[in-house]
């Protein structure tokens, strides 16, 4: 079995730098890599500014903290990515994108390197299939924002091997992580129950049965929510919810899934949530404003 002592991250986005942090925490070496540069900066410098946070509210040392940043590094090439124990694939939930990763990366990696992706609805079985080595690949689905969620969704494709899994199970666990299996079949758990309440969310704003601010806090105040269904939505991105719901409605061919139009219009308008200053709140000043 292989021994995790270092981990690749491909992606230094929001999740992609969240995994990096964690990874770092618990003592693996990490090499983390994006298209450019400046992207691997920002998300080193989104790494060292959490980490500050945890210090600040008591979470985890100083120390313990310059260590972990200690050993992370910047991976400017895709091909250094193959010098880790465990590559980690943390980019944009784009099917065709991420099987360009794994085609690239493959040529890489040494022989006993395991692969795994941070898909959040992508059938780990097709990713799998543009690798070498498609019994040591594994859907491995941390939660957002990373170093907060304690689930990560454990995934096998139908030629992932029982070593793979019972290596993802326990890297996962080593992390403080509690695991969910999950069987390949679209957007797993989480997000078949999750990203199509936000897309009737938005279907219930679309028709005209509430405002923002109104099935925000209807579901915060009736349903206990900590966070309303838009608001989320605005978190987790539009464009990655609008993905996630094709890949439903593609992969069960069932109405239900239909993206709502709004949905569609919004992140046909830049709109993408937070990341972008404006999605059914507009982020732009001082506090958050619905934007309908």
């Amino acid at each position: 079995m292989v021994d995790i002592k270092t981990v690749g991250i491909i992606g230094a986005g929001q999740m992609g730098s969240g995994i990096a942090h964690v990874c770092a925490l618990g003592g693996y070496n990490v090499l983390l890599h994006d298209v450019s540069v400046e992207r691997i900066e920002a998300g080193l410098q989104t790494v060292e500014r959490n980490m500050a946070r945890q210090v600040a509210r008591g979470l985890v040392s100083q120390e313990d903290v310059d260590a972990a940043l200690g050993r992370i590094k910047a991976a400017e090439e895709l091909q250094d990515v193959g010098k880790s124990d465990l590559a980690i694939e943390a980019a944009t939930e784009d099917e065709s994108v991420k099987k360009t990763i794994f085609k690239a990366l493959s040529p890489h990696l040494g022989p006993k390197t395991l692969l795994a992706s941070n898909t959040s609805s992508i059938s780990i079985t097709r990713l799998a299939s543009a690798t070498d080595r498609p019994e040591k690949f594994i859907g491995l689905h941390f939660m957002n924002p990373v170093p907060v969620m304690k689930l990560v969704e454990i995934i096998r494709g139908i030629a992932t091997d029982a070593a793979t899994y019972e290596i993802a199970v326990n890297f996962a666990k080593s992390l403080g992580k509690t695991t969910a299996n999950a069987e390949d079949f679209p957007a797993f758990i989480v997000n078949r129950i999750l990203v199509p309440m936000i897309n009737e969310a938005i279907y219930t704003l679309y028709e005209g049965v509430g405002t923002v601010e109104a099935i925000d806090n209807a579901m915060r105040l009736g349903a206990n929510h900590p966070m309303g269904p838009l608001e989320l939505g605005d978190f987790i991105g539009l464009d990655t919810v609008l993905s996630i719901m094709n890949v439903l409605y593609e992969g069960l061919a069932d109405s239900k899934y239909r993206p709502c139009p709004l949905l569609v219009k919004y992140v046909e308008a830049g709109w993408l949530g937070r990341k972008a200053g404006r999605g059914f709140y507009d982020y732009r000043g001082e506090a958050p404003v619905p934007t309908r």
